[in-house]
């Protein structure tokens, strides 16, 4: 504790401008990596009151419980808006994006319509079956994913390809078409053809921050990892079972026979660029990020209208998008409460630096001057318009990068 607390004092000191160590009441729930940077930063102090903090890194149930119930002070962040469910939970997720296509091309911007087909085709069952009956039949052949809303970490998730496995789901949840009792899933057109690593499937977990949803105010890691399955992928239709193969949550790759927890399953996205450089050029790679980067905004610009804004609240978002072998980045979900736990300690020393950037850039001590476009690994990428269109994701940054403007 007393190196990362000096680590966090020489961060700050970094700064262009001196700061003064000040007195922070920090509240959290959570004992992982977010509560490791809370008790590293100098001057900061944790309390248990649910009411009395300047910084409250809290959970989903605390946001339910308290906050229409409290009157904040200016002085007090929350790391969650009152309906951040909007971009999270995977049925609003499609229905916000749905509908944002649909108010562009009623208003003939058909060519910003066309940049929101980043998510595969996707139908929220019970509600939408016969839609996505009439999908599923002009696509024969075609593997599809179902996903539970209401769950995390690979739970609940399966393959299928024939609408008889569909049936066995209907009859396991009771479901009928006039009384709907099945608990609410998404199908989802499976990518494919995925770019693979050494044969193996991966997703990329990215940190985005919305400091503010009016102005719209996000910021982008430029760190963050990929997670690796344990199984070389394969599209034989025998394999659809294969969770090892086809599903690259840590929770369940953790299970197999192959995991090593040393060597561990992630790459940094650094090292992942670093790799497509070397084999597909500057060029591509550039226009890669350079995609995903705009796909990260236009969700966001999507759930704008929807979120409540709150001057007093920020969100730190786990983006989980893969692309697949014509470099087209797709949107797999958002998440609201992305996993804190270290798997290893490289895995730790990511999270460390992501949360203390974040806690840089939201500034309860007021160290900063305001005009930043770059907070170390957070680049400013959107402040009421597009600050830069030019992705930095997956690239270098010292440990005192502060304050450059674009």
């Amino acid at each position: 504790a007393a190196a990362a607390t000096a680590m966090a004092r020489a961060r700050r000191e970094s700064r262009g401008a001196p700061c003064e160590e000040t007195a922070v009441l920090y509240r959290t729930s959570f004992h992982n990596v977010i509560f490791d940077v809370l008790r590293s930063r100098p001057g900061w102090q944790e309390t248990n009151s649910d009411t009395d903090w300047d910084f409250n890194w809290a959970d989903v149930g605390w946001i339910r419980d308290f906050y229409d119930h409290i009157k904040f002070d200016d002085r007090q962040r929350v790391n969650h808006f009152r309906n951040h469910y909007e971009l999270t939970r995977k049925d609003l997720l499609i229905k916000n994006l749905k509908r944002m296509k649909r108010h562009l091309e009623r208003n003939d911007q058909l060519a910003e319509a066309q940049r929101y087909n980043f998510y595969p085709s996707t139908y929220v069952l019970p509600q939408e079956y016969s839609l996505f009956l009439e999908e599923f039949k002009k696509s024969s052949g075609a593997t599809w994913i179902m996903k539970p809303i209401g769950k995390a970490q690979g739970k609940g998730i399966f393959l299928f390809n024939k609408l008889s496995q569909i049936s066995d789901w209907k009859k396991d949840h009771k479901w009928k078409p006039d009384a709907p009792q099945a608990e609410t899933y998404v199908a989802q057109r499976y990518v494919q053809a995925p770019f693979t690593v050494g044969g193996k499937k991966f997703d990329l977990r990215l940190y985005v921050l919305v400091a503010s949803y009016s102005p719209l105010v996000v910021w982008i890691h430029r760190n963050g990892f990929c997670r690796f399955s344990n199984t070389r992928y394969s599209e034989n239709t025998s394999d659809l079972s294969n969770s090892y193969m086809h599903l690259t949550n840590y929770s369940i790759q953790k299970t197999s026979d192959n995991y090593d927890a040393e060597q561990g399953i992630k790459w940094s996205v650094h090292d992942l660029r670093v790799f497509l450089l070397q084999n597909h050029g500057e060029a591509k790679v550039s226009k890669l990020f350079d995609d995903i980067q705009e796909l990260i905004v236009r969700s966001l610009l999507a759930v704008q209208q929807t979120i409540i804004q709150d001057r007093h609240s920020f969100e730190l978002y786990g983006f989980d998008v893969l692309f697949d072998q014509e470099f087209q980045p797709w949107l797999i979900e958002v998440n609201a409460s992305p996993s804190l736990t270290k798997s290893n300690e490289e895995d730790h020393q990511t999270k460390f630096d992501v949360l203390s950037d974040m806690i840089d850039v939201i500034d309860v001590e007021g160290c900063l001057r305001g005009d930043e476009t770059v907070v170390r690994g957070m680049d400013l990428v959107y402040n009421g318009a597009p600050v830069t269109t030019k992705s930095m994701i997956g690239c270098h940054y010292p440990s005192s990068f502060v304050g450059q403007r674009y």
